[in-house]
């Protein structure tokens, strides 16, 4: 019975120590996986870089927005190009080397002003055809003359006597025609000098040039200049294919260049291009403006079309636009003396210092009606 009783309480013992054992374990497991476990983070709301928070907010003006209804428009970039129906080619009626030219490219010329001078074999050759024509000529009249003597006195038949005047008659065409042509060449028949004038057809702008001196240069071929009436010109500007809708033919336009962005010239839609850009889909709109003399080809300008469709705009102070980076903004007010910066579409000026706003900003909103005092504020802080 004693050792019984002292396995039995051998036994309890060690239970006892495999329980404590245990319970170390996992204590120690416990310590292990809570030195492993991130700690628990701590969420910091960012603050709303579109909200500026002022110590005074009533130190600054505001201003109500209100409507303005105004017809849908489209602003799209526009390149100043020539008309060519008002393009004229200078043409050199001779082919020879280039001894002088008058005129430059860009120079403003006159009707029948000088513009080339050409050094040509053709006036040879049409002065020694004409001199021909000359001798044939003569002949001819003298054989004729000695025709209607011999016919006169019974030597010859009419038959003869016709075919006389027949060749004194061509003789006489050859001759003439020898004649203008020295004429077109720029010479007289009489005294040629073997240089060929080529003078301005028409008054205008010289567009192109195409000689050189000491160039040579080809009858009917490549023309040396080209000269442009630039009274009209040509707007000519990509229209994005979703809203060509808005643009019609007979249409009237409103240009600004950008050299002169406050002068608004109008002009008509002549043409809309029937062929669509596969790349960036637009199709070419053509507009005709009259030129009131600063127009220069290769300007750009901002062409603006005017729908049919009736909106309502936004209008407010145009010193309540911010401009920064080709973006605009204005500041509303917000609460807990905030103001946040909303950024704006803005259009064209109005009168009385106001400013059109397309979207952004509804009728009824107030803003600070002097945005930059407020960005200046800010950069001071």
């Amino acid at each position: 019975m004693k050792r019984n009783a002292v396995s039995l309480h051998g036994l309890l013992l060690l239970g006892a120590a495999l329980a404590l054992a245990g319970c170390s374990d996992k204590a120690n497991q416990s310590q292990v996986e809570a030195q492993e476990a991130p700690p628990q983070a701590t969420v910091v709301p960012a603050p709303n870089a579109s909200l500026v928070t002022v110590d005074h907010p009533e130190q600054f003006q505001l201003a109500t927005a209100t409507a303005r209804g105004a017809f849908s428009a489209l602003a799209v970039t526009g390149v100043v190009a020539p008309d060519v129906a008002r393009n004229v080619p200078v043409v050199s009626l001779a082919s020879g080397k280039v001894v002088a030219i008058h005129a430059r490219l860009g120079d403003t010329v006159q009707k029948d002003q000088l513009l080339l001078s050409v050094r040509s074999d053709d006036v040879s050759g049409g002065f020694s055809d004409y001199r021909k024509a000359v001798a044939d000529e003569l002949l001819a009249r003298k054989q004729l003359d000695r025709s209607k003597e011999l016919f006169d006195h019974g030597a010859i038949a009419m038959a003869d006597l016709e075919l006389a005047e027949d060749t004194e008659d061509k003789a006489k065409v050859d001759l003439e025609t020898m004649a203008e042509h020295l004429r077109l060449l720029g010479n007289d028949p009489d005294n040629p000098n073997f240089i060929v004038d080529i003078k301005a057809p028409v008054s205008g702008v010289i567009t192109d040039q195409q000689v050189t001196n000491a160039a040579a240069v080809q009858s009917y071929g490549t023309s040396p200049f080209t000269i442009s009436d630039l009274s009209y010109v040509w707007v000519v500007c990509d229209v994005h294919e979703n809203d060509l809708s808005d643009v019609h033919l007979g249409d009237s336009a409103e240009i600004a260049l950008n050299a002169y962005p406050d002068m608004k010239i109008p002009g008509r839609i002549s043409n809309i291009g029937a062929i669509m850009d596969p790349n960036i889909r637009t199709a070419k709109v053509r507009i005709e403006v009259k030129n009131p003399g600063m127009m220069l080809l290769g300007m750009f300008a901002t062409v603006t079309f005017r729908g049919q469709k009736r909106e309502t705009h936004t209008q407010v102070p145009a010193t309540a636009i911010l401009h920064i980076q080709d973006r605009d903004w204005v500041f509303i007010p917000a609460p807990d003396k905030k103001f946040s910066r909303v950024e704006v579409r803005s259009g064209e000026m109005l009168p009385n210092q106001m400013q059109e706003i397309i979207s952004g900003l509804q009728p009824g909103q107030q803003v600070i009606s002097n945005a930059l005092v407020l960005e200046n504020t800010i950069d001071n802080e």
